[in-house]
């Protein structure tokens, strides 16, 4: 059996306003594929950040 080692909680709470039709969605969605709701829109911002093309436009 591996030891336990607790590491530091490295997520910052926020509160964001998600359209009632959007949210309707998104639970819809955590039926399949069994996550929560935090980490099913953690998982989609880290997969919109990693695809979006990046510009210097967009970096001023």
């Amino acid at each position: 059996m591996k030891n336990f080692i607790p590491k530091p909680y490295r997520k910052e709470p926020v509160t964001i306003r998600i359209d009632t039709e959007k949210l309707k969605k998104i639970d819809e969605m955590l039926k399949t594929y069994n996550v929560n709701r935090s980490e099913f829109i953690n998982r989609c911002i880290d997969y919109a950040m990693e695809n979006m093309p990046f510009t210097q436009e967009h970096n001023s």
